[in-house]
Parts: C-alpha cells; sequence; structure tokens
C-alpha cells in the first residue's frame, strides 16, 4: 500500500470540518437555553448540567462523525 498525500489532506479537511460543526451546533444549544452554559458551569458548579452537556456534546460528535465518513 503506498503513501498518498491525499488521504491526508482529506483527513485533515474532514476533521476541520466536523471541529467547524460541532462548535457551531454548540452555539446554537447554548443561545437556545435560558442561561448561559458556560456560566452555570463553571462559575455555579452546576453539575448535573455539565454532565448533560457532556453527554449532548458525545451525541454531537458521533452523529457528525458519522455523517462525515
Amino acid at each position: 500500500m503506498n503513501f498518498n498525500p491525499e488521504y491526508v489532506l482529506n483527513a485533515l479537511v474532514y476533521a476541520f470540518l466536523g471541529v467547524v460543526i460541532f462548535v457551531g451546533s454548540f452555539v446554537v444549544m447554548d443561545k437556545t437555553t435560558p442561561y448561559h452554559l458556560w456560566q452555570e458551569i463553571v462559575e455555579k458548579q452546576n453539575v448535573a448540567l455539565a454532565i448533560l452537556v457532556g453527554l449532548m456534546s458525545l451525541g454531537i460528535s458521533v452523529i457528525i462523525a458519522a455523517a462525515v465518513h
């Protein structure tokens, strides 16, 4: 099997695209909640919200990975 630089470029483009889509979806999720997620998690130390946001992030990541792949 030969090394093809095109495969590396494709992987980088898809990784960048996945990160951009993830950040965009996280911003949308943050805007649709009635409070600021980062402030609620970090300053008020809301553990339940942190777990929920983490699980939502994993779910979004799986969907993006399946769509990009």
